[in-house]
């Protein structure tokens, strides 16, 4: 109450705090006592969820060493589709979340009392979220979808949710298009790392990590701002743009993106 809306960002200052006391304490140092095998599975709400490093037929390291892989450059053609696809998707959920808040706050007339709109905001990006874990946690796992068919349909249901969310007047027409929207993320996010990952071989899966991680954090550096400037001369516009990010991987992902392997 004496902080106001910026008593969330204290909280998670706070829960920063605890974390970084957790991993002093108990986080082991960075020599690894042996080599990484296995299966190995990210955590699924998670950019990274559906990643899975799976064995390929033309893997060369899997009982020992033939020395360092060559270093993994973005241009690499077999990475190169994946990534356009990664950073243009990115894009497209990083201005939306930018300008959803104050979508809610414009359309159900919350702007003059801002502390009003939490509530309906955190209504709606509660939402989204269980539709994220659904994509992730139920769709993927249950309809054995691969790489490219999660970021296909994962880009047109974004587009669809996009839309409804553009024509949305009233709270349960917002909430329904941000719902459909995140489960259409929810899905393309799992379909471009897990494609990333399958399309190099074992040996570079760390270098493949850190380029997948690279892509995603660059989509959030001036997305949001630009959505939130866009939104400002006419919130026709920055939805047109996040549907034409999202219309572009779906037409052009149709025969750009060719690894298909069930990630689950």
């Amino acid at each position: 109450p004496m902080l106001g809306l910026v008593s969330p960002f204290l909280v998670f200052a706070i829960f920063a705090v605890l974390v970084l006391i957790a991993l002093k304490l108990r986080l082991p140092d960075d020599t690894p006592r042996y080599a990484a095998r296995g299966r190995i599975v990210s955590e699924p709400t998670s950019s990274s969820a559906g990643q899975t490093m799976l064995d390929h037929d033309h893997d060369d390291d899997a009982d020992g060493d033939t020395g360092p892989p060559e270093q993994l450059r973005w241009q690499d053609k077999r990475l190169r589709p994946w990534l356009i696809a990664g950073l243009v998707g990115g894009h497209a959920q990083a201005v939306i979340l930018g300008i959803i808040g104050f979508l809610i706050l414009d359309r159900l007339g919350y702007r003059a009392n801002p502390d009003d709109g939490t509530g309906p905001i955190g209504l709606v990006l509660m939402s989204g979220a269980f539709a994220t874990l659904l994509a992730q946690w139920g769709l993927i796992p249950m309809m054995h979808m691969g790489p490219r068919s999660a970021t296909l349909w994962g880009s047109a249901l974004a587009a669809i949710g996009c839309l409804i969310l553009a024509m949305g007047q009233d709270l349960h027409a917002i909430t329904l298009g941000f719902v459909i929207l995140s489960l259409g993320f929810g899905l393309f996010r799992p379909g471009f790392t897990a494609g990333s990952s399958l399309a190099v071989t074992r040996a570079e899966q760390g270098q493949v990590a850190g380029i997948v991680a690279s892509v995603n954090g660059a989509a959030y550096i001036v997305a949001p701002a630009i959505g939130v400037w866009l939104y400002g001369h006419h919130p026709a516009i920055g939805f047109g743009v996040v549907i034409g990010f999202c219309a572009f991987i779906l037409i052009w992902g149709w025969r750009a993106l060719q690894t298909e392997i069930s990630a689950t």
